[in-house]
C-alpha cells in the first residue's frame, strides 16, 4: 500500500462500531439496475442500456430507491491519478441524473473491481483515486437523494482482516468533497448475512452498513453458470420447513447486529435467478419481505431486468406477482 493510503488511514480513526451514527437511510423499496453499467461494457451479459423511461416506470411502480452498480475499474487508468474515461463518467452522470429527475433516491457504487478482491491493500490507492473523481463529480447532488457505496461484496482476499484499512483511503477521498454524504459499506464473504457478525466500520457518523441476502443459495442460484463448474442444479423448490427455519435464524442474525450496534443495515441485494419458475420466485420474495421488513431494513431487489428480472423487456411489462411480493401494489 502506498503512502497516500497510510496517510488516509491515520486521518480516520477506527472503531467497531463507531460511537454515533445518523438515522437509518430511508431506502424503502429499492431495485438494482443490474447488468447495465457493471458488465465489462454497458449492457453486457444480455442487459439493456438504461433510459430515463426505466426510472419513470420504476418510480410509478412504487419503488423509492435504485441501486446503480458500476464497474469503474476497467474504465480507469492503472497509474495515479487513475483517471476515469471522461465519456464513461459522462454516461454514468447521465444515468444518475435521470434517476434523480424521476424523484428516486440513488445508491451509486463501485462494482466488480476484481483486482481489489485479489490484492486489497495493493489496490486501495486505485479505489481511492476512483472515488476522488466520482465524489467530486457528484458533490453538488442532494445528499438526501444520492448515496455512495464504496465497493460491492468484498470476498476472496478482501476480508475483515484488511477491510477497514482498504476502504479508509477511499472514504477519506470521498470526505474531501462530500464531508457528510451517506456512505455505504458491506462486509466480507460477499457481504452475506453472516458478514454482519464481523463487520467493522470506520469511525464516521455517516457510514451505513449493508448486507446481501441470497439464502438458500442452492435455490436462488440454481443453474447459475457463473458461480462455478458445478452450479446448484435446476429444480430446487422453495418453501420447506428447513427454509423457514433458516429464514428465521437469519433474521435473528440481523436483529443481533442491530442490538449490538444500534444500526439498521440495508439489504443491498436479494433475489432469485429466473431458472426458478416465476411462482417460486414470487414465493421467495414474499417470504423474505415478510421476514425482514418488520425490522425496518430497506430492501433492494436484484434486479430490474435480466437474469433475476422484475421487468420483462421483451413483453414490455412487469412480471406478475413480484411487485406484490416486494410489498408494492400491482394495479397497472
Amino acid at each position: 500500500m502506498k503512502k497516500a493510503a497510510f496517510a488516509a488511514i491515520l486521518a480516520l480513526s477506527v472503531s467497531a462500531p463507531a460511537l454515533a451514527h445518523s438515522d437509518p437511510l430511508p431506502v424503502g423499496a429499492c431495485i438494482n439496475m443490474g447488468n447495465s453499467l457493471e458488465p465489462m461494457q454497458e449492457g453486457g451479459w444480455g442487459g439493456q442500456d438504461i433510459v430515463p423511461a426505466d426510472f419513470q416506470r420504476i418510480k410509478a411502480a412504487g419503488f423509492e430507491t435504485v441501486r446503480i452498480p458500476v464497474r469503474w475499474s476497467n474504465k480507469s487508468a492503472d497509474e495515479a491519478p487513475y483517471t476515469i474515461d471522461p465519456k464513461f463518467m459522462a454516461r454514468v452522470t447521465e444515468v444518475v441524473d435521470a434517476a434523480l429527475a424521476a424523484d428516486l433516491k440513488v445508491m451509486l457504487n463501485s462494482h466488480h473491481f476484481d483486482e481489489i478482491h485479489k490484492d486489497p491493500l495493493g489496490n486501495a490507492d486505485k479505489l481511492a483515486g476512483m472515488w476522488t473523481q466520482i465524489a467530486a463529480q457528484f458533490a453538488d447532488r442532494p445528499e438526501d437523494q444520492l448515496w455512495f457505496e464504496i465497493e460491492n461484496e468484498p470476498h476472496e482476499n478482501f476480508n475483515n482482516s484488511n477491510l477497514v484499512a482498504t476502504i479508509t483511503p477511499a472514504l477519506a477521498a470521498i470526505r474531501a468533497s462530500n464531508p457528510t454524504r451517506a456512505v455505504i459499506m458491506g462486509g466480507e464473504f460477499w457481504s452475506g448475512i453472516d458478514s454482519l457478525a464481523t463487520l467493522d466500520l470506520p469511525d464516521d457518523p455517516n457510514i451505513h452498513p449493508t448486507f446481501h441476502y441470497y439464502e438458500p443459495f442452492d435455490f436462488t442460484h440454481q443453474g447459475a453458470s457463473w458461480v462455478g463448474d458445478k452450479p446448484p442444479p435446476v429444480g430446487r423448490l422453495y418453501g420447506t420447513q428447513a427454509d423457514a427455519e433458516r429464514l428465521e435464524a437469519d433474521v435473528a442474525k440481523l436483529q443481533a447486529y442491530m442490538t449490538r450496534t444500534g444500526m439498521t443495515p440495508i439489504m443491498g441485494e436479494t433475489g432469485a435467478y429466473d431458472k426458478a419458475p416465476l411462482e417460486q420466485r414470487v414465493a421467495y420474495h414474499t417470504a423474505v419481505t415478510e421476514a425482514f421488513a418488520p425490522s425496518g431494513v430497506g430492501m433492494c431487489a436484484w434486479a430490474y431486468a435480466n437474469t433475476f428480472p422484475f421487468w420483462d423487456h421483451s413483453k414490455g411489462e412487469w412480471l406478475p406477482g413480484l411487485r406484490a411480493a416486494f410489498g408494492l401494489p400491482e394495479d397497472d
